[in-house]
């Protein structure tokens, strides 16, 4: 039995979402948001961390972290649950953070999403995205979305990760998931290679560089079902990104495709419950209408906020008022709502002693 599944096992009956290794420190969960250092460990040093990295990590893997001083991979623990890895060395030696994926796939109204968001994954083609900072359970979302395409609908779904998180099973749909750097060289040549494989859904789990997301949004121009995440704490900054992320001179013409190809946009944060007990969601929603879409091409995103607020029958909403209603109904202390709000002023009532507003 490998030494770190021990520390695993204190995650799942913790219910942590991270476990963090590091050299010459001592090891510690992440538990409803926050860091806790693990009760009776002492710190570790080289020969205990670099045997517990190295008994989980294929060896051409281990070859390969040692040369970069970076690696990510997936790691199966028994039926319990799988580990996203990040392996790193750092001024003080190795070091590795565990994101815990459950093994079952939680269905959107398990994960408390919005009714919305079932429509996402019933688009034709177009692109789709969620997006929310580290943690805030944008993997866990998409699953969800392709989870519920697989038991409604027949269609051919790719996933592009990096690495493979959800294994999902074969049920109504065919699903190929490709793993960057072991199945596929990059996302870009997942991306590419899907044009040409007769997929109608593509899953990308990160739109992290020009040449992916130009990819991304080509496939969803043409006629392909896109879901894909952003690290944006907003809807309307996802598509500022998108744009940003192209040179000066080709934004003009990313504006225009996307504002044909984009289909929705959901931001998500999670926030401490007042009981203490667990995190709860709460989303920001855009979805695609002519006036949002007027609005993307001609580069005036700062009003797409009007758009969500006079959208709101249609199911869009806007993240504080998202966080309003959490609080109203008593889910999440005054404290979270104000830390988490976008607008201060409008919390400025909830400011804990010293952050109100002047």
């Amino acid at each position: 039995m490998p030494l770190i599944d021990k520390l695993f096992d204190l995650m799942v009956s913790q219910n942590a979402s991270d476990l963090h290794l590091h050299e010459i420190q001592v090891p510690k969960l992440r538990v409803l948001g926050e860091l806790f250092p693990v009760p009776s460990m002492l710190p570790i040093y080289y020969d205990e961390i670099r045997k517990m990295l190295m008994e989980i990590c294929e060896p051409a893997d281990w070859e390969k972290f040692e040369q970069t001083g970076d690696l990510d991979f997936a790691y199966a623990y028994n039926e319990t649950a799988r580990f996203r890895a990040n392996y790193k060395k750092h001024y003080n030696g190795y070091g590795a953070v565990f994101r815990m994926i459950p093994s079952k796939i939680q269905t959107l109204k398990e994960i408390q999403a919005p009714a919305i968001l079932s429509t996402f994954g019933m688009y034709a083609s177009g692109l789709c995205l969620v997006t929310g900072p580290t943690g805030s359970g944008k993997t866990t979302t998409l699953a969800a979305i392709i989870d519920e395409i697989n038991h409604t609908r027949k269609k051919t779904i790719l996933t592009v990760e990096e690495p493979v998180e959800f294994v999902h099973p074969q049920i109504k749909s065919t699903i190929v998931q490709r793993e960057v750097n072991h199945d596929c060289h990059s996302f870009g040549d997942a991306l590419r290679g899907a044009m040409r494989q007769d997929i109608e859904v593509i899953m990308v789990g990160e739109m992290r560089d020009v040449q992916t997301t130009s990819l991304a949004v080509k496939a969803a121009e043409m006629g392909q079902l896109v879901l894909a995440t952003l690290h944006t704490n907003s809807a309307i900054k996802a598509v500022d990104r998108i744009i940003d992320v192209f040179p000066a001179d080709e934004q003009e013409s990313v504006r225009d495709t996307l504002s044909v190809a984009m289909r929705a946009v959901c931001a998500q944060l999670l926030l401490r419950r007042a009981d203490g007990h667990a995190r709860v969601p709460v989303h920001e929603i855009l979805i695609q209408t002519r006036a949002s879409a007027n609005l993307i091409r001609e580069g005036k995103t700062n009003q797409l906020t009007q758009v969500i607020m006079s959208g709101r029958n249609a199911g869009m909403q806007l993240m504080d008022d998202g966080i309003e209603r959490l609080l109203d109904i008593g889910m999440i202390s005054s404290h979270e709502a104000y830390m988490k709000c976008t607008d201060k002023e409008r919390f400025a009532a909830h400011a804990p002693p010293g952050l109100g507003a002047n």
